[in-house]
């Protein structure tokens, strides 16, 4: 054992030497002051601050997982049911688009169509009505239409049908809710027609074509031609004068044969109109249909107040 105070002397602290606090300070401190300068003179620790960085990356990571881990879910999850939500509304909202445009798109159709049957209507016409077409039969036989307006709705029979070009037809069956309609095509039915540019008054009639009407009274010698447009003529009580009808289309005119045979076709759209109008005509207007006689030959009404003047006496030399 060494004897007491023959071993080697310790320095003592705070007295200077390489381990004491003030000469580390000293260093560190220089040493800072150079590493400063040359990482801001010549960018020497700017790779390793990279390597460094990219090193301690995971670390932060590793502890930051949790919590960012948390957040993205409950981001996620947010998210997704702000989504769905929003979607719901975007998509009930396109549906509510969707119908309301689909409305518009009807009501601006029937406006259009409205207007134009407003403005196809005569001024003898009093009031009108639209009608939608129900039922269709359009055989070589029989061509009738059946319509949503009856007796309810102020149809009568034998009422005039329109539609914004021509004549459709006239109403033959009233019930309380629908009318049957027989068109001009019809091979039962008959229009007294005339010649727009000559007068000529005549009659047409249904040939079971719907792009047909046939005009069998005419004469060979008749002043009538391709591309003469027919009206109605005013008679036989149903139809108002000057109405659209229908345009020829043939005429055949033999030597031999008294009669031309000429055809026509209508003016109507008898396989496309959707929607028609039931017109009421002014009896006081001077276009108005004249009154149809019976079967006695008379007429149905008349004017009690006109009466047959006597002839004036001639004259005495």
């Amino acid at each position: 054992m060494a004897a007491f105070g023959t071993g080697a002397p310790r320095p003592l602290p705070g007295r200077g030497g390489t381990g004491s606090p003030g000469f580390r300070f000293t260093l560190y401190a220089l040493l800072s002051v150079v590493v400063m300068y040359l990482d801001q003179r010549q960018h020497y620790l700017e790779q390793l601050r990279y390597v460094l960085q990219t090193a301690a990356y995971p670390i932060q990571l590793t502890v930051n997982s949790p919590l960012t881990a948390w957040r993205w879910i409950s981001d996620t999850l947010h998210s997704r049911a702000a989504l769905q939500a929003e979607n719901t509304r975007l998509r009930a909202r396109q549906r509510d688009l969707e119908v309301r445009a689909m409305r518009y798109e009807a009501l601006a159709r029937e406006n259009g169509e409205l207007r134009g049957l407003r403005a196809a209507l005569p001024p003898v016409a009093d009031h009108w009505l639209p009608a939608e077409i129900v039922n269709i039969q359009l055989s070589s036989l029989r061509q009738r239409l059946l319509l949503d307006r009856g007796k309810a709705n102020g149809v009568f029979k034998g009422q005039a049908v329109l539609d914004d070009t021509g004549l459709i037809g006239q109403t033959t069956h009233v019930a309380l809710w629908s009318a049957e309609v027989i068109l001009i095509t019809d091979p039962e039915h008959a229009v007294p027609v005339r010649v727009e540019r000559t007068g000529l008054r005549t009659i047409a009639l249904g040939t079971g074509d719907t792009g047909s009407l046939a005009l069998p009274y005419l004469p060979a010698n008749a002043d009538i031609h391709d591309g003469d447009r027919l009206v109605t003529s005013g008679l036989g009580g149903v139809f108002p004068e000057g109405y659209p009808v229908a345009r020829i289309t043939e005429v055949h005119r033999d030597a031999v044969q008294p009669l031309a045979q000429v055809r026509a076709a209508p003016l109507a759209h008898l396989e496309t109109d959707s929607e028609l109008m039931l017109v009421w005509f002014r009896a006081d207007h001077p276009s108005a249909p004249a009154p149809a006689a019976d079967a006695s030959g008379e007429l149905k009404s008349g004017d009690p107040a006109l009466q047959p003047q006597a002839a004036p006496e001639p004259r005495q030399p």
